[in-house]
């Protein structure tokens, strides 16, 4: 190859970047809007960028780190049914049901709001509640499977006893929707904080031993009339939270809804 061909070649080769460079740096009155094309088109190269990385940190925010252990004192029996989980007497005034999924943000914003009550009125014989854990966001974390393996875990924590402070801490420290869940071996650790020491919550968490379990209770959920709600524009359906009683859902909007239902 010639000289004269080399040159061409590589004046072909020139990068629409360096061509905007070199006008830029050119004499003339467009100077200055060249200019600013450029720093808008590096600008907005930045921000994808930025944003990707963002994307990426936020999706896999969960890796390699350790659930943040919430604990929960409240003395009162606790005992699996099946995929339900009862916590309180069975001489309590009131049964309430809830039905949760761990990755659900709605529920971890209702723990938020009314746990202490709930755990107050439990405390004091009042209160009953039948937590029904179901896999509706199934597969609304990245890898999918999530509220599976995070419910079974907590059935298995209920088989030791220590559930409530198990439950609070997945909601307490709740991945994003979309996002990495926690892992089976995230789950386990967790286990071992709140008190779960046991090889058969182990092999449990790593087996999926109450997985079938879970998603029968989201099936009979989703097919209850008594649990349906209202989503607006004609819609109704199950959704996460619902509370209910005697196979009914409970409006919520009341701020009083807790008082009336235990007075």
């Amino acid at each position: 190859m010639g000289g004269a061909e080399r040159s061409a070649r590589k004046r072909k080769q020139t990068t629409p970047a360096k061509s905007a460079v070199a006008a830029a740096r050119a004499v003339g009155p467009d100077r200055s809007k060249i200019i600013l094309g450029v720093v808008a088109v590096v600008l907005i190269a930045a921000a994808v960028i930025g944003g990707v990385i963002y994307t990426n940190s936020q999706k896999n925010a969960t890796q390699g780190q350790a659930i943040k252990v919430v604990t929960v004192s409240v003395d009162a029996p606790v005992k699996r049914d099946g995929g339900v989980v009862e916590v309180g007497k069975d001489t309590a005034k009131v049964t309430l049901d809830v039905y949760e999924d761990f990755l659900c943000p709605a529920c971890a914003v209702f723990e938020g709001q009314v746990a202490s009550a709930l755990e107050g009125k439990i405390a004091d014989g009042t209160l009953k509640v039948r937590f029904h854990l179901v896999n509706l966001l199934n597969n609304k974390s990245d890898p999918a499977g999530y509220s599976t393996d995070s419910a079974n875990a907590a059935l298995l924590a209920a088989d030791e006893g220590k559930f409530l402070s198990f439950h609070k801490s997945l909601f307490e420290d709740q991945p994003a929707e979309g996002a990495r869940g926690w892992t089976k071996d995230q789950l386990i650790e967790l286990g071992k904080a709140t008190g779960v020491t046991s090889s058969a919550f182990v092999d449990g968490v790593r087996s999926g031993k109450y997985d079938s379990l879970v998603s029968e209770e989201y099936q009979k959920a989703r097919s209850d009339e008594g649990l349906q709600q209202d989503f607006g524009g004609g819609q109704k359906g199950f959704g996460t939270p619902t509370l209910a009683t005697g196979g009914k859902a409970i409006d919520t909007s009341d701020p009083n809804w807790l008082d009336k239902l235990t007075g």
